[in-house]
């Protein structure tokens, strides 16, 4: 299986002969960035909960945490994820590998996410 894996941080993907482009990609965390963790009214990605992407014959694969084991809306998130996913052009089905490994820390978000929770100016 070929694939291309491109983090939240990362400018570019290694691209490998026959997998998603990095505008896949692009647009994989472009959607991502429209799924909201209704408990704190941020996206996912600037939540620092998206470990890495994948997209390789036909299938996103999203490698993702959720803030604690027991979120009482993961099966939300995973929805969510699924439907902004679902939209893509070229893309057949979405694979969510939810880990635990590293856990989540506050020190994951994004200066953004900071500003919106008011943590930063």
């Amino acid at each position: 299986m070929t694939e291309d894996t491109i983090g939240p941080d990362v400018g570019t993907a290694a691209v490998a002969e026959g997998a998603g482009s990095e505008e896949q990609i692009a647009e994989v965390y472009e959607r991502l960035h429209e799924v909201i963790d209704p408990e704190v009214g941020v996206n996912i990605v600037d939540l620092g909960l998206v470990y890495g992407v994948r997209v390789a014959d036909r299938v996103v694969s999203v490698r993702m945490t959720l803030t604690t084991p027991g979120c009482p809306l993961g099966s939300y998130i995973d929805d969510s994820i699924r439907r902004a996913l679902d939209r893509m052009p070229d893309v057949d089905d979405t694979d969510l590998d939810l880990v635990w490994d590293p856990p989540w820390t506050p020190e994951m978000m994004t200066d953004e996410a900071k500003r919106q929770l008011g943590w930063m100016r």
